[in-house]
């Protein structure tokens, strides 16, 4: 194992790889539903169930990821060399996404069908890899929660950036003009490619892979997978991050119907979601002060807890209320915030954990699955998105009914607010405190050093 600390230079080249995926996500959770309803041309209904179908397959391929790049061997370690090799598919699949073809329906369908199960497949490539970085990058557990709060800052900083530039890109290139609107997203798309591909050869160049496997020996697939189905706090953690990323999929993915066909005004939503990722750091800054002092656990339990009443609360506002609607934005947004750099860290401590049971280490496995939860969940929560469209009887580009609008303000409101609470439930179950992490580190510290003099 390398010893040296960690530099702030390490910190924010880690933090750029999340920068550079979370344009790409913010763009599929904000704007694809939109997309394919609006300017692409197919039901929401339809957009809802490939969703689904392709998503099942896409998180099922991120452990099949993980499996891969433990038994990656290279100089440059076994996940930073995917950072380089997969960053220009990364970019060309996200613009082929965002590319209409001249189709019909079917056609249009299948076409979706396929640029978007690639572009997810290719998001595994690189983001999984990029991921369990963080659990080989230093073995301090606070350290790990400052790489991982490094990480999401930079996240929803990617997030803003996207935010900011899509629809003045849009417009840019033609997408306010009628019957250029096909032409202009597929250009604007590609300026986040080329900014997404230099951010992930940044990463490359400024992190570093410190942690080897106590034991080097190859291990079996099956027995990797054999230890990972037998760890409880993996399943625990996987289910809250689930939980979660259905709460954030229903909010982003009807924000813009919210803006568009319940306030009547669209022109707000960039300023609403821009808000609502600005917060996000709010939350991030706080959350590693707060941890350090009451616990990951008790932390997320709080955030969580808090996020549900406010989701509830958003229900009752009305179209007038765009005051409170932002506030209220920015309240949840601080509480989503907060989540994420301890689940990133919890994975972390759950290969400890791992390879403390069972003397194996198989941290792309394990972060693999988070991949997976993430996937899962927006996988989730975008069908629902669409189908819960479907069911209140939303048509693209049309005065909606009083019914739809209800609906749609569930969206935002109470629908999310069930996965909160679902999340809080996972949680509440989780057996890794601090304490046990200390033991855990000094244990593997220890065996460490053993094999080191062998």
């Amino acid at each position: 194992m390398i010893t040296d600390k960690p530099k702030m230079r390490e910190k924010i080249g880690y933090g750029f790889g999340d920068a550079a995926s979370s344009m790409f996500w913010k763009l599929f959770s904000m704007y694809l539903m939109f997309f394919y309803t609006d300017i692409f041309g197919i039901p929401a209904v339809v957009v809802g169930t490939m969703f689904l179908v392709t998503r099942i397959w896409d998180a099922a391929f991120d452990p099949i990821v993980g499996v891969i790049a433990d038994r990656t061997e290279s100089r440059w370690g076994k996940f930073r060399p995917y950072l380089l090799w997969v960053a220009i598919p990364f970019g060309i699949a996200g613009v082929l996404t965002f590319t209409t073809p001249s189709f019909g329906l079917t056609g249009k369908i299948i076409y979706a069908y396929a640029t978007y199960s690639l572009m997810m497949m290719i998001y595994s490539l690189i983001n999984v890899p990029y991921a369990s970085l963080l659990g080989v990058m230093s073995a301090d557990g606070r350290e790990r929660t400052a790489f991982s709060s490094f990480r999401m800052v930079f996240a929803f900083m990617g997030s803003i950036l996207a935010l900011a530039l899509v629809n003045p890109l849009v417009n840019f290139f033609g997408g306010n003009i009628k019957g250029h609107e096909q032409h202009a997203w597929q250009m604007a798309v590609t300026v986040f490619a080329i900014i997404t591909t230099g951010l992930f050869w940044l990463t490359f160049s400024w992190t570093r892979e410190r942690i080897r496997p106590i034991k080097t020996e190859k291990t079996s697939l099956r027995s990797d997978i054999k230890d990972l189905l037998a760890n409880r706090p993996w399943w625990i953690l996987l289910g809250s991050g689930i939980a979660a990323l259905i709460f954030n999929s229903i909010r982003d993915g009807a924000a813009i119907y919210y803006f568009k066909y319940f306030i009547q005004n669209q022109n707000l939503v960039s300023a609403y979601l821009v808000l609502g990722q600005a917060f996000n750091i709010v939350g991030i800054v706080f959350v590693t002060p707060l941890a350090n002092k009451i616990g990951k656990k008790a932390t997320y339990l709080s955030a969580m807890a808090i996020a549900t009443v406010l989701s509830i609360v958003f229900y009752w506002l009305n179209k007038d209320s765009v005051v409170l609607i932002i506030v209220l934005q920015c309240l949840i947004s601080i509480c989503a915030g907060s989540i994420f750099p301890l689940l990133w860290s919890m994975y972390a401590d759950i290969a400890d954990y791992s390879e403390w049971k069972t003397g194996r280490r198989a941290t792309g496995l394990i972060f693999s699955s988070s991949s997976m939860s993430q996937k899962f969940g927006w996988t989730l929560g975008g069908a629902l998105t669409g189908w819960l469209l479907g069911i209140y009887g939303f048509h693209a580009n049309a005065v909606q009914t009083t019914e739809v609008q209800s609906g749609i303000r569930m969206m935002l409101s109470v629908f999310p607010a069930v996965g909160t609470l679902l999340s809080v439930f996972f949680i509440f179950l989780y057996p890794l405190n601090e304490r046990k992490m200390t033991e855990i580190t000094a244990k593997l510290a220890e065996q460490r050093e053993q094999g080191a003099q062998h």
